[in-house]
């Protein structure tokens, strides 16, 4: 399993969605991201492939990029959001679920279990 999953749940909807581009980045730099692994939301919301290896990530600040423009065009919903960032740190080689609760004017996250 991949180290870090993730899910979107569209609240507006109160269904899973599916088809949201996301990336993992990790920061090599001030203000300088590296794109390490992307991949889109299954029909139930999910991304639990993101990672392959089974190599641990190494500790530092990463960040999630949902590409929620084209979820919601796609539904023919203007959102203010045209992408969610989520920064967070790693620090040990444990298991890390970033979900993301999302609708067109706002959105939230919390780690998941």
């Amino acid at each position: 399993m991949s180290q870090i999953t993730t899910h979107v749940l569209d609240t507006a909807t109160g269904k899973p969605a599916a088809g949201i581009h996301i990336s993992l980045q990790r920061t090599n730099g001030k203000d300088v991201w590296e794109t390490i692994a992307d991949g889109r939301t299954n029909a139930d919301g999910r991304l639990a492939s993101l990672l392959t290896s089974d190599k641990p990530l190494a500790s530092g600040t990463y960040r999630l990029v949902f590409e929620t423009r084209e979820y919601f065009e796609r539904q023919n919903v203007r959102s203010f959001y045209p992408f969610v960032p989520v920064v967070f740190e790693i620090s040990d080689d444990k298991y890390y679920h970033v979900p993301l609760l999302l609708s067109p004017h706002g959105y939230s996250t919390y780690r998941g279990s």
